[in-house]
């Protein structure tokens, strides 16, 4: 199973990553860093495909993909 970390310290709540998972696995939550920022969470983590699209979409590299190499993605690379 593929795995989205975020780090908090790095987010600035863009929702650039929500916008452009195909699979709707980030939303954004009600918690906030340290900065006041909202942050997005992984709600449906047994969703991602590990396509990378949200860790590649993020500006601020806060956005980390853990592939389980079983993925659809993996298997075109």
């Amino acid at each position: 199973m593929n795995r989205i970390e975020i780090d908090n310290n790095y987010c600035k709540g863009c929702q650039l990553c929500i916008a452009v998972c195909p699979q709707d696995v980030l939303e954004l939550s009600q918690l906030r860093n340290s900065k006041g920022y909202l942050l997005p969470s992984a709600a449906r983590g047994e969703d991602c495909t590990g396509c990378l699209q949200c860790e590649m979409t993020c500006p601020d590299l806060a956005i980390t993909v853990i592939t389980d190499g079983n993925s659809k993605e993996a298997d075109h690379a």
